[in-house]
């Protein structure tokens, strides 16, 4: 049998595997990237334009939320205070509130001892009624008076008339008389003269003693006749003096019928200051109820009672005892610079952030200012000066609270808050 062939391993060149020795390099080569991650000039191109719009547009919403809003610390809850003073004098005998107490509108805070009042108004109803009493007799004295002189008017003039008629009548009978005088006194002398020729006559007995006797009782007849004449005539003088002094009296009756409306003026003039009197005495009357009213002091608004008055203490009016303070109407005084003015406008919304409770509020822009905060103040800055400063301005914005918000009330007067307002 043949021997087996044994294999011998080949032989290696130990001088060619060795790797060859190189020189030392004295620069560190970058390492190479594939060609895969490697990217070419256009690529880098348009990703450094993508990172600049990028950049861009963020920028410009970034400017655009930072230039929505405008926000401020320099701002506190404003309100309007109430204060409650005394409107009279007197002693306070109760005080219904306690400090800090929340009241309703129209409770009765204090109460000052009333007495005195009680007292001015029972007089002012006395003085009242009086002046009423003499108000009506005056007024019922007006018509009677005026009917009085209307009819002593008519009675005067027809008084005036008669009585001038009446010496008419009278005159005209004196002038009868006066003319029955004449008469008689014709007849008697012709009567006498016959008498004496009968008498003659009778002494030649040229007629009988008869005839004689017939003309002496003509004679006598017609003596007494002028002597009843001149009585006549006597008594129409008398009368016509009557009548003269009947009509001097109806007209000096007549000249004071005349007066009667001056004197109705008068009386109307008595009357209407009767009125008078009568409208100051209810003037009066409602001043003393009035003042009886003020006793009792009433909270003119819904809200909370700061109070400094206790029972026992005289106030006087005008003293200030209670302020209350109306936390449900408060609102923000919100004091911006005036470069944070420029898109501020009022219907604008705002978030309102309370530093207390550290809690936010809804509410919307209501006003702003008429002018800066230093010119309400009581020494204005004067900027006409050779040293001027600009300094930058603040104005008054007021804000309210949307429906709502403050429904606990936790919003007190005073306190710090950092309003923003949204202007787009």
């Amino acid at each position: 049998m043949a021997a087996p062939e044994t294999t011998q391993p080949p032989v290696v060149d130990k001088t060619e595997e060795a790797p060859p020795t190189q020189a030392p390099q004295t620069t560190r080569e970058r390492p190479r990237v594939p060609a895969s991650r490697r990217l070419t000039k256009r690529g880098r191109l348009w990703l450094f334009l993508g990172i600049a719009v990028l950049l861009l547009v963020g920028g410009f919403f970034l400017w655009r939320y930072f230039g929505s809003y405008e926000s401020t610390d320099d701002a506190q809850v404003d309100v309007h205070l109430s204060p409650v003073s005394a409107r009279i004098s007197g002693y306070v005998i109760a005080v219904n509130v306690g400090d800090n107490q929340y009241v309703e509108k129209g409770y009765v805070l204090v109460e000052i001892d009333p007495r005195d009042y009680q007292v001015a108004v029972d007089k002012a109803k006395a003085d009242l009624a009086s002046a009423e009493a003499a108000a009506r007799s005056l007024n019922i004295n007006v018509p009677i008076t005026s009917v009085n002189t209307l009819s002593q008017l008519s009675f005067s003039g027809s008084g005036v008339e008669d009585a001038v008629a009446g010496l008419g009548a009278a005159e005209k009978q004196l002038s009868a008389a006066q003319d029955q005088v004449t008469e008689a006194e014709a007849t008697d002398v012709k009567v006498q003269d016959d008498l004496v020729r009968y008498k003659q006559l009778v002494e030649k007995q040229d007629v009988s003693a008869q005839i004689y006797d017939q003309a002496l009782a003509a004679a006598r007849a017609s003596t007494a006749t002028v002597a009843a004449t001149h009585a006549n005539e006597a008594a129409a003088g008398q009368a016509v003096q009557q009548a003269r002094s009947r009509v001097a009296e109806a007209e000096a009756n007549l000249r004071a019928a005349q007066t009667r409306p001056q004197q109705i003026a008068t009386t109307q003039a008595r009357a209407l200051s009767a009125l008078a009197d009568v409208q100051e005495k209810q003037a009066a009357m409602a001043q003393a109820e009035l003042n009886l009213g003020y006793t009792k002091i009433l909270a003119p608004v819904t809200g909370e009672v700061t109070k400094t008055v206790v029972v026992g203490l005289n106030v006087q009016p005008g003293q200030q005892m209670l302020t209350v303070v109306p936390l449900q109407d408060v609102w923000i005084t919100a004091n911006f610079k005036e470069t944070q003015m420029k898109y501020m406008r009022p219907g604008q919304a705002v978030r309102i952030h309370v530093d207390s409770s550290g809690r936010d509020y809804k509410g919307h822009v209501n006003s702003i200012a008429g002018a800066t905060g230093p010119l309400f103040s009581v020494l204005p800055p004067e900027n006409a000066t050779g040293n001027y400063v600009k300094i930058v301005q603040r104005i008054p914005v007021k804000i309210v609270l949307d429906p709502g918000e403050n429904r606990d009330l936790q919003l007190r007067p005073g306190m710090s808050v950092e309003p923003t307002v949204y202007l787009r």
